[in-house]
Order: structure tokens, then C-alpha cells, then sequence
């Protein structure tokens, strides 16, 4: 009798099936698509931060051979829908919103913003084209900081708005504010920054438009998190019918929050593909991405801290100004974010918070790998900077604030259970790994002799996608839709809405399923990036692992009922009798009736069964989240600080990480490292920074500098798993935390570092001469 033996693929470092394409050359990106009779556009971009066009003069650029067409904003307005773009629409209320167009025409409003776009039979005739075109300018003054923009003196960076503060001033507050800072025994106050940087994938933007007039469809060939999110922003702005508007998504070079929907960029060339009746390219260059692509973070936070002599943090109340850049989409849905989660997973008592989003003339601000990252570094920061003040240790006074696990769950103070977080469980663990006692010995003794040493704790917990709320499922991201279909040559397809861009979805999924199911890893498909084919879905906010590894064994299992009732008919077996292991329908405990899943499928499309047998081997599935829950963990940084060149070495980094069951730890740890790469750059290298009169002066990789192997140490990962909260689904996100959680590890292990020197740190950016700075700052005082 031979035996049947099921391999178990979640839960194991399968390789990725994604690999073998990519890292041979074999992977196809928007740089690689060509089009018969495809044109090329470039972009002609603002010199000026702040400036009104009063005239573009394109005559001599459309002279230029090979130029096929020179559009100025006008002329796209003219051939589009005005109105806002589609993540602006969605914004909804709150006041009153800005007014622009796709390209700008009667002000540009931040160096790099997009005048005009000439369309050539190649690339190089475009950018000569872009030379000639002659813009008339008059100069108006930047407003360049968020400082600024609060002035009631400066001009509005759009008009229609009259002042430079987008939407509603808005106060909250939970619990007993005034009562608890009332009765505190200590209220210490903090001004803390979080600086400008950017996403900086691999790939930057770009698209393919191809118009096909005699049926009337538009194509698009795009770099994008959402090909659906893509379809209704072209849809909106050409004035076309969403089923008339194909996206397509090939690999992706990263993203990290970039590329959700169609940029202005994107539009202009599509509507530039109707009205030319052809096909048009447009990938941007690094100076593009860089300088226009968008940017992020760029906060600042007057905190006051209620906090007990014993370190028990008892309330906070922040006030939050952020700096949304020139076109506000994103920027202004942060602080809501940042509101909901900054207790995090301690026991405050009380929180006010406020926010103000201002306009400035700077590219928009944009999301970027845990956009609510702030949170985190400002209670982070406070916690350090509250022990110094106590004289108490940071895994103590963390230790004293965190949320026990207790049923039922300690509720944020904002009002999310804590569900299954382990975060006291992850700060006695990183404690365990390090061994903090043996730290601070060695930490003693190279001091003594000029070497500067400092360990940095932080925690975190991410909504991943978070408990399950109490209203239910609400809008298109309220649940996730797959379609799942088995084909008569055995081959499991899942068609799903993620786009992945590094998560490795293609891999992740296909273990869930494979096992769900019953049929080998290889005998999985997972096709994406078709809007054509795949149900509405967003890749973004960590919900990946829960929402649509969630989808995936749901569907998975209905399906494999579904093949269990029709081969009961054809087995002449019980439907309760029979599984599916390795790709074979048997009978339990009888390996020689095994039929492969391919034969069933055959069968069943034959043709030779009624019409009360069910032979349509497809379901289409949808999951809610179940219940919910968080992803979470504990960093630790030993960092070493030269203090007479301001150099920091890391030397020494470990995550304590919770996402729940790992579907496939390889991806998770890859997703950690990259995380906390990101995280350490953020710190120690990477800005984007503006000059007093809004000129962008990280254009390059010499000026924007981004950490490399050199600057990453080998990262110790050792995982904790969250009590299973639903029965079948127990994955979480884990792709943001490692940013999320890294600079405030890393800004307070340098802080530590300089103690001696009585460095008290209050913000994120600490490049040598900065350090520098603060080292002579604390010597003067």
C-alpha cells in the first residue's frame, strides 16, 4: 500500500517563488514595456519654489524634431475632468480644500512641480525639448517651514484657502486631562521634531498610457500598490468608465507607501496617450523622485508629560504641527492616526492631543512605511527622557508603564483593546537577550577609558490589522475578496487585489493555500496586478498576513468542500470519507483510491454530470479581519559614538518581534531587517533638506545618503507569538515595524551614550555634526 504524505509549507522558510525571475534578469518592470509606435514624455519642472506663471511659451520645443506634442497645464485641463484627485476626494470634509490642476498653471508652488510635459519619439528628444520651452515667472516669497506657514503674514500657498492651514484645528481629549496634569507630581515639558525624508525605492514612478480609440479603452501599464486604486483616479480624471480603464502591474522595485493611486505625473501622460492616439512612456530619474516624488514626516511636538515620582506615566497632552508640503493628500490624515495610537501599549490614564496640517512649498508629503511612525518616537522619547529626569532605568520605567495581559484587555486610553499584546513580554525578553546588567559593567569601564558607549530601548504595537471594530466591516478596505479556482491540470489560482512590491506575497499565500487545500506548493498560482481579473484590494497598513492570509485559507477551504461534494459522486464515497493530501482526492486510510486533484477537475468539466451536481470548481471569498489583533515587539541598540568626529557605529541590534503564527519566517525576518535598515538610515543619514529660499538640496545620492552594509550590523530576531485570538487565523503584519520602532531605539541609545556629557536629545536627525553640536551645546550649558 503506498503512503500519501502531505508536506506543511506555513510556518516554513519556503524560497520565494518570485526569486528565480527577479535575481536571474527575468523580471519585467515598467522600464522594460514596449509598445509598437510608444512616445516618450518628460516633464518641465519648477526652478522656483513659489511662483506665478505668467506665461509658457512652447513653440520652440514643439520645433524640435521628434517632438510629437508639447502640452501645457491649460491645454490638460482642457482635455480632462477638472476637479480634485481621487485620494484628495476621499479625504471628504473637514473644510475647505485646495484648488490645483494636473500640471501647474497659474502658480508653481514647489521646486519640481510639473509646468508642462513634452511628448517625443524617444526619451533624449523629450528632455531637449523640456530645455526650449521658455517660462515667464514672477517670483513670490516661500514659505518653507511649518513655522511659517502658522504666520498669518504668509502668502497662502493656494488661494482659494486664504491662510496656509488645511482643514479644521482640532482638540481631543480622553479621560480626565485637566484633573490628572492637576494632581501629578511632576509635569515635565518637551519640544520634539521628527525631520523630512522619503521613500526611495529602487524603481521610482512611472507608467505606460496606451489609448485605444476604436473601442474606446485605456490601458496603463503601472508601478502601484492598488491597480484598482489606479483605474478610478484615471477613470475620474479622463471622464471615463472605470470598466474602460485597464490597469496592469508588472514587478515592482519597492514603493514603501509611494505609489498608492495615480500621480499627477501619471494622469498627464494618460491623458497626453488619448489625445495623440498613442502609446506614452514616462519613468521618472532619481533627481525626479527625489526632488518630486514626494516626501514624509516632518512633524513637530510641544509635549507635556503628567508622570509620578515613581516613573508611572499618568497623562500626556501633545500638540502636533505637520508640514503637508505643497500638495496636501496624505499629510492630512496622519494626525488621526497618530492620535488613535499614541498611548500604545501603556497604561495612560489621560490624552489631549491637537493637530494643525499646514502647506508649504515643499514636494507633498506623502505616506512612508508606518506613516504614523511618530507616535512611537515621541512616547518612546519621552519615556527615556522622563528615567534621566527620575534617575530610573528605560526598561524600568517601561516596565512600570506597559499594559499587563488581562482578560478581558486592557483598553487604550483612545479606546483600542489591547488584545493579545505581548509587550511586557517582549521587554523581558530583549532584557534576557542582552543582558543589560553586563552591558552597563562594560558600558562603565570603556568610558573610563574615552570610549562612548549607549544602549537604547523602545516598543512598539501596530494595528495589524487591529481589533476587530465594534460597527463591522465598513467601506471597500472593510473586507478582502479573493477568487480562488482549481483548473483540470491541477493548479490551485488565486486572484487577489494585493500588489505586492517585496512583501512576497506570491510565496506567502500559495503556503496557506497549498496546505489549506491539500495540493503541493507548486501547484499554486497567485496572479496579481490585472484590474481586469482581480477583486479590489490595497496593498498598505500591514493588513496583508491577517486580511488576506485570512481570505486565503477561508477560501482555500471552501473550495477544497467543494471538490470533496463533487467527488464524492464520482468516487461513490462520502464527502465526510474523503481529503485532499499532496495533490490527491482518496478516502481516509485508503491511499490506492487516490485520484489527483487535476482528474477531478477534468471530470467535472466533461459535461457528463446533472444540473444538481455542482461542477464549478471557483468560489469567490471575502474575510473581515476575524478578530482582529496587533503586531508588536521590543528593539534594543548598543551603539558606539565617536565624540571627536561625531560618528556613530551601530554595534549591536536585536528585535523582539510578535506577528502572531509565522507563515514564513525568512520573509518575516527580511522584512524586519528591511525595516530597521530604513530606520537606522533615517537617523544617521538620510534628509530631505530645503534651503531658506525653498531650493531642494538633496537632488542626489551624494546629497541624500542612504545607509548601505557598511552601516547595517548583523540584526538578532527572536520571536514571540501573540495567544491565537482567532480560531483559524493567527497571522499579523510585520512590515512596518522595523522603521516604526528603529529610530527611537537608536536616538536613545546615542542619548545614553553621551550622558556624560549631559546631551539631552529632542529630535531624529543626528548626522556627526550634529552630534557635534549637541556635545558643545551641553558643554556651554
Amino acid at each position: 500500500m503506498t503512503q500519501i504524505a502531505a508536506e506543511r509549507y506555513t510556518g516554513a522558510s519556503v524560497r520565494r517563488s518570485e526569486d528565480p525571475r527577479i535575481l536571474t534578469g527575468q523580471g519585467r518592470y515598467v522600464a522594460d514595456i514596449k509598445l509598437p509606435g510608444m512616445l516618450h514624455a518628460a516633464f518641465v519642472r519648477s526652478p522656483l519654489a513659489h511662483g506665478r506663471v505668467l506665461a509658457v511659451d512652447v513653440s520652440a520645443a514643439r520645433a524640435v524634431p521628434g517632438v510629437v506634442a508639447v502640452f501645457t497645464g491649460a491645454d490638460l485641463e482642457a482635455m480632462t475632468v477638472p476637479g480634485p484627485e481621487l485620494l484628495l476626494s476621499l479625504m471628504g470634509g473637514g473644510g475647505p480644500m485646495p484648488e490645483y490642476t494636473l500640471l501647474a498653471t497659474d502658480k508653481v508652488r514647489f521646486v519640481g512641480d510639473p509646468v508642462a510635459v513634452v511628448v517625443a519619439e524617444s526619451r533624449y528628444l523629450a528632455e531637449d525639448g523640456c530645455e526650449l520651452v521658455d517660462i515667464d515667472y514672477e517670483n513670490l516669497p516661500p514659505v518653507v517651514s511649518a513655522a511659517s506657514a502658522l504666520d498669518a503674514g504668509s502668502p497662502p500657498v493656494f488661494a482659494n484657502l486664504g491662510d496656509n492651514i488645511i482643514g479644521p484645528h482640532k482638540r481631543s481629549e480622553f479621560g480626565d486631562v485637566t484633573g490628572t496634569f492637576a494632581g501629578a507630581a511632576r509635569v515635565a515639558e518637551f519640544h520634539i521634531d521628527v525631520h523630512r525624508h522619503q521613500n526611495v525605492p529602487m524603481e521610482g514612478r512611472g507608467c505606460v498610457a496606451s489609448h485605444d480609440a476604436a473601442c474606446g479603452v485605456m490601458t496603463v501599464y503601472a508601478a502601484t500598490q492598488s491597480v484598482h486604486v489606479t483605474r478610478m483616479g484615471v477613470a475620474m480624471r479622463l471622464g471615463m468608465e472605470q470598466d474602460k480603464v485597464r490597469v496592469l502591474a508588472g514587478d515592482i522595485g519597492g514603493s514603501f507607501g509611494l505609489k498608492i493611486g495615480a500621480s499627477r505625473e501619471e494622469l498627464a501622460v494618460a491623458a497626453a496617450s488619448r489625445a495623440l492616439g498613442r502609446p506614452v512612456k514616462w519613468v521618472e530619474d532619481r533627481v525626479e523622485n527625489l526632488t518630486a516624488s514626494g516626501q514624509a514626516r516632518e512633524e513637530s511636538f510641544e509635549v507635556r508629560a503628567a508622570v509620578g515620582d515613581d516613573g508611572v506615566l499618568h497623562g500626556l497632552d501633545v500638540k502636533m504641527v505637520i508640514d503637508t508640503g505643497a500638495y496636501p493628500v496624505m499629510g492630512t490624515m496622519v494626525p488621526t492616526i497618530i492620535e488613535m495610537m499614541l498611548p500604545g501599549p501603556y497604561k495612560l490614564a489621560a490624552l489631549g492631543f491637537e493637530s494643525t496640517a499646514v502647506t508649504t512649498n515643499k514636494a507633498s508629503y506623502v505616506a512612508y512605511r508606518g506613516p504614523w511612525a511618530s507616535e512611537t518616537f515621541v512616547r518612546e522619547r519621552v519615556l527615556d527622557l522622563l528615567a534621566k529626569d527620575l534617575g530610573l532605568d528605560p526598561l524600568e520605567i517601561r516596565l512600570r508603564n506597559v499594559a499587563p495581559r488581562t482578560d478581558p484587555p486592557f483598553t487604550m486610553i483612545t479606546g483600542r483593546p489591547l488584545v493579545g499584546v505581548t509587550s511586557k513580554e517582549s521587554l523581558e525578553r530583549i532584557a534576557q537577550v542582552v543582558d543589560i546588567p553586563a552591558f552597563r559593567r562594560r558600558q562603565a569601564e570603556e568610558r573610563a577609558r574615552g570610549r562612548y558607549l549607549g544602549i537604547g530601548l523602545a516598543t512598539f504595537i501596530e494595528a495589524a490589522p487591529g481589533p476587530r471594530s465594534p460597527e463591522g466591516p465598513s467601506g471597500p478596505m472593510g473586507l478582502e475578496h479573493m477568487r480562488l479556482r482549481l483548473a483540470d491540470d491541477g493548479v490551485l489560482t488565486l486572484f487577489t487585489g494585493q500588489m505586492p512590491h517585496g512583501q512576497s506575497h506570491q510565496t506567502t499565500l500559495a503556503q496557506i493555500a497549498a496546505d489549506e487545500f491539500g495540493v503541493p506548493f507548486g501547484q499554486v498560482r497567485v496572479v496579481v496586478g490585472d484590474s481586469d481579473v482581480v477583486p479590489f484590494g490595497l496593498t498598505g497598513g500591514s493588513r496583508s498576513a491577517t486580511m488576506t492570509g485570512g481570505v486565503t485559507l477561508h477560501g482555500a477551504r471552501q473550495l477544497r468542500a467543494k471538490v470533496l461534494d463533487f467527488a464524492s459522486h464520482l468516487m461513490e464515497a462520502s464527502a465526510r470519507d474523503l481529503e485532499i493530501t499532496a495533490g490527491q482526492v482518496l478516502v481516509r486510510g485508503d491511499p490506492d483510491s487516490a485520484i489527483p486533484v487535476g482528474e477531478v477537475a477534468r471530470q467535472a468539466a466533461s459535461g457528463q454530470f446533472g444540473a444538481d451536481v455542482d461542477t464549478n470548481f471557483e468560489v469567490e471569498a471575502s474575510f473581515d479581519g476575524g478578530e482582529g489583533g496587533w503586531s508588536g515587539g521590543s528593539h534594543c541598540a548598543i551603539v558606539e559614538v565617536d565624540v571627536e568626529t561625531g560618528l556613530v557605529k551601530v554595534e549591536r541590534y536585536v528585535a523582539a518581534e510578535d506577528c502572531g503564527a509565522l507563515i514564513n519566517p525568512a520573509v518575516v525576518e527580511g522584512q524586519i531587517r528591511g525595516g530597521i535598515a530604513q530606520g537606522i538610515g533615517a537617523v544617521l543619514l538620510e534628509r530631505s533638506a530645503y534651503d531658506q529660499d525653498g531650493n531642494y538640496q538633496s537632488a542626489t545620492f551624494m546629497d541624500y545618503l542612504l545607509p548601505t552594509a557598511c552601516d547595517i550590523p548583523r540584526i538578532e530576531i527572536v520571536h514571540l507569538e501573540t495567544v491565537p485570538l482567532d480560531a483559524d487565523v493567527n497571522f499579523r503584519g510585520v512590515g512596518e515595524g522595523g522603521m516604526i520602532v528603529a529610530p527611537p531605539t537608536v536616538v536613545n541609545a546615542i542619548e545614553d551614550a553621551l550622558t556624560p556629557f549631559g546631551v539631552r536629545i529632542y529630535e531624529q536627525h543626528l548626522p556627526p555634526a550634529r552630534i557635534l553640536e549637541l556635545i558643545a551645546a551641553a558643554d556651554l550649558g
